[in-house]
């Protein structure tokens, strides 16, 4: 096992007490506060809590680092450090109908060496606090889940792949799109699934749960973690042009070295169409 760094510690210290809030309050999801903050976007009282309970862990271990949430936006930090991207409770609607099926998403994104902007996604833990697993990766350094090294499935053929995705819904997403894909994808791949928390869905690609995944309208902090760990477990995450970038948010697709490349030039045909 990779020994675990200082910084790797300290985003899992803070996952896992901001997880046990979660856990806590899904006990007791009938009673918590909601509001609407837009078209099938919900927030709650949970998701606060515990954006809160990161941002008070991580800038307490990490003084002058920026922030970018899912609530609370982007907080900028001190020139020339690096940044979490967070994501709270990535799975929220699960959550708030009590599907135990969410995650908390740490990435740190350094900044470029000329300081223009963000580059590289160096460090990533997952957290789910249900089954409290915990996935996590740094760059060269491989990705894991505990203390056990992960890998891509080793399937190559499709007719043996399980696919996940995200499926469009009340104005989130591009429908036409999203069906040109299915219907190039679906009679090809051994299942499709679909369970709502694109962090999880790129965790279980790095340990091979999943032969791919593809998505399209995400958020940064839905997949900044999730990337870093699919490609130190050797796989391939990128847009659908096959460009690989620090984040894939917008277009994602993301699988090992074969079942990724079949995926690609089924997508690329279909979007042609």
């Amino acid at each position: 096992m990779a020994a675990i760094s200082g910084l790797i510690r300290v985003m899992e210290k803070a996952a896992r007490k901001a997880g046990g809030r979660l856990r806590r309050d899904f006990g007791e999801v009938e009673h918590l506060q909601v509001s609407r903050k837009g078209p099938s976007d919900f927030v709650s009282k949970a998701d606060r809590n515990a954006e809160r309970s990161l941002w008070d862990e991580l800038s307490a271990a990490r003084p002058g680092w920026g922030f970018v949430m899912e609530e609370a936006g982007i907080l900028e930090g001190e020139p020339g450090k690096p940044r979490f991207i967070i994501d709270p409770l990535d799975g929220t609607s699960n959550f708030l109908h009590g599907i135990p099926h969410f995650a908390i998403s740490i990435a740190v994104q350094e900044p470029t060496l000329d300081g223009s902007g963000w580059g590289e996604v160096t460090a990533a833990v997952i957290y789910q606090p249900i089954t409290d697993e915990t996935f996590w990766a740094e760059k060269s350094r491989g990705a894991w889940l505990h203390d056990g090294r992960l890998r891509v499935s080793m399937r190559s053929r499709l007719d043996d792949a399980l696919i996940a995705t995200g499926i469009p819904f009340q104005g989130a997403g591009n429908p036409t799109e999203w069906k040109k894909i299915y219907s190039a994808f679906g009679p090809k791949v051994a299942g499709i699934r679909r369970f709502g928390a694109a962090s999880l869905d790129l965790a279980w690609v790095a340990a091979g749960r999943y032969d791919g995944f593809w998505e399209s309208g995400l958020k940064p902090w839905d997949t900044a973690a999730g990337c870093l760990l699919v490609r130190e477990a050797g796989g391939f995450v990128t847009d659908y042009r096959g460009r690989s970038q620090p984040v894939c948010d917008r277009e994602v697709l993301a699988g090992n070295d074969a079942i990724h490349s079949k995926l690609h030039k089924l997508l690329a045909a279909s979007l042609k169409e």
